[in-house]
């Protein structure tokens, strides 16, 4: 078994008016692209600038590549690269003159490994290159901080909502990218607060929420677990769409909150043989629309309300989870 690119244990974080981290544990492997989830101001960015050595923490354990890292802000080990919020540049100066910066006070050269030109192209930059990055839009800004990152040839990449300010085809090629960088063997930590994304890119999953961890494991794990998917119902007799609901297993159908007609959460399998037998009552099925998958649902309880918790059956959480996931 390979050893952990990133071990981060018991990570806890205190301010006067609160407490940003209790605890918290995250481990990823080479290789693996590890989702960290949570709604805004949940901690993630906390936990990525305590493992990236901008905030001193109060309690835990840092190790990268198995090097304890003791003090903060200290230089990174090499191999190790990321970005918090809003990657920040010179605004006068042109994006590539920036990067040539950032190489040359990281001691490499620009011309070697992930060279300048290699990452700007990498990046979709490559004609942006000589403009001054005063005039690039907040997506541009946010490759730009990526590229950064690919110049220090990362074997570990920490990215915070990497895609919060990228247009749908940006994003798709980012996430291209952060594929086959795990494919080579990179470890990707990716902050996020969208379950869908994570979903989609990642095999393992962090999900914290007001400081702590309400989820640690793979994604399978957390689909075994996970209700059923949510969907909009307008039937022509909503009354008796109800009634009928209410003798099936495996489905839970109620009135909607916000808007006309009915809520229903089931299995495919129990969702089908629902609307067969609405058919079969002379019901009409008006409309049918999904609005959250079942690990949208699952992440919606995890992480509302004050009794979030209590009415979710989660698997054991193992802050050693990772060293058993491969993607």
């Amino acid at each position: 078994m390979p050893e952990p690119a990133l071990e981060a244990l018991g990570i806890s974080k205190r301010y006067p008016e609160s407490d940003a981290l209790s605890g918290v544990s995250l481990i990823a492997n080479p290789g693996e692209l590890h989702g960290l989830l949570g709604p805004n101001g949940a901690g993630k960015t906390t936990l990525l600038r305590v493992v990236l050595g901008l905030v001193r923490r109060d309690a835990g354990t840092v190790r990268m590549f198995g090097r304890l890292m003791d003090a903060p802000f200290g230089p990174m080990p090499d191999g190790v690269a990321g970005f918090v919020e809003t990657p920040a540049f010179y605004p006068y100066l042109s994006g590539r003159r920036n990067l040539e910066l950032l190489a040359r006070l990281d001691d490499r050269r620009a011309a070697s490994g992930a060279g300048v030109a290699d990452v700007l192209e990498r990046l979709a930059l490559a004609d942006a290159a000589n403009v001054d990055v005063a005039a690039y839009s907040a997506g541009m800004r946010q490759r730009l901080g990526i590229a950064a990152c690919l110049l220090r040839s990362p074997r570990l990449l920490l990215l915070d909502e990497p895609t919060s300010s990228l247009d749908p085809a940006s994003a798709h090629a980012l996430r291209q990218l952060v594929r086959r960088l795990a494919a080579d063997g990179v470890a990707v930590v990716l902050s996020s607060h969208d379950m869908s994304e994570v979903e989609a890119l990642c095999a393992a999953v962090t999900i914290i929420d007001h400081g702590r961890v309400l989820y640690s494991g793979t994604i399978d794990g957390l689909r075994n677990v996970a209700p059923g998917a949510a969907h909009a119902l307008h039937t022509s007799d909503d009354r008796m769409a109800l009634t009928l609901a209410a003798a099936r297993p495996g489905l839970r159908v109620t009135a909607a909150v916000d808007r006309d007609g009915l809520d229903v959460v089931a299995d495919t399998a129990s969702l089908d043989a629902y609307v067969l037998a609405l058919a079969q009552i002379g019901v009409a099925v008006r409309t049918l629309e999904q609005r959250e998958r079942s690990l949208e649902s699952l992440f919606l309880q995890l992480t509302s309300g004050p009794t979030k918790d209590a009415a979710v059956p989660l698997p054991p959480r193992n802050p050693l989870h990772a060293a058993e996931v491969s993607s």
